[in-house]
């Protein structure tokens, strides 16, 4: 039976989504648990999200770092910003923005300076404070763009995408999404060089994920940045 609160697992489905570090690794096995204890994603939605549980318990830190970087980081057409999907660098994004962090204060969430509205996980970390049915209708609003994000990371063979679908059978039963709006142009942008790569840091110092800021983890992805920008650099060289 399924539980009346969504917290854990919307809580356990934004912990997938975060920038992979050694808490999430031995939290794996406790994830799988809370999403087949409480129910709410269906059944072969859990069975898909086996493949990533299991890589975040058995593969290497480093390597799920750099694939994480790899996919999230660097290019804008997997961006976990849900208003890159809608209003790309639109002046329209700024008041999005503005009316995301003015409903998450409604909530009782207060962002901190370094956190962007619009960071998927954060988003998800708001619905797990809310009524079931409200959380589902929000889920319901952005069915599109997870469908996109999914359909994207299935066409590169990628663990991740099963969150998402996961995250779909999560959308109020009958609800009516809203209908998606013309797609911002947005292609993919990989870094290939050190001095891009600073670059396109300062652009998105701000986007580390909740609670953050510059820690340790957010340092650990920085570097993990560099690591894969170093290899493109040889391997365009060679």
């Amino acid at each position: 039976m399924a539980s009346a609160s969504p917290n854990l697992t919307f809580k356990a489905l934004s912990a997938l989504l975060a920038y992979p570090g050694e808490d999430l690794v031995a939290a794996a096995p406790a994830i799988a648990d809370v999403l087949a204890l409480e129910g709410l994603v269906a059944e072969p939605a859990r069975a898909g999200l086996v493949p990533l549980l299991e890589e975040l318990a058995q593969d290497d830190l480093f390597a799920l770092q750099e694939t994480y970087v790899g996919l999230f980081d660097r290019t804008r057409r997997l961006s976990l910003h849900l208003f890159e999907h809608v209003h790309g660098e639109s002046r329209d994004r700024g008041q999005a923005m503005v009316d995301l962090a003015a409903l998450y204060e409604k909530g009782g969430l207060v962002l901190v300076a370094n956190e962007l509205p619009d960071y998927l996980p954060l988003f998800l970390e708001f619905l797990s404070t809310r009524p079931l049915p409200e959380a589902q209708a929000l889920i319901a609003d952005i069915a599109h763009i997870l469908a996109s994000l999914e359909e994207r990371l299935t066409a590169r063979s990628s663990a991740y995408a099963a969150v998402f679908a996961a995250l779909r059978t999560l959308a109020t039963d009958g609800a009516v999404a809203a209908p998606a709006p013309a797609p911002a142009p947005a292609v993919d942008e990989p870094v290939d060089d050190l001095a891009a790569l600073d670059a396109a840091w300062e652009e998105t110092a701000v986007t580390f994920g909740p609670g953050e800021g510059m820690g340790a983890c957010s340092v650990d992805r920085f570097r993990t940045q560099l690591r894969a920008a170093q290899r493109d650099a040889r391997h365009t060289a060679a």
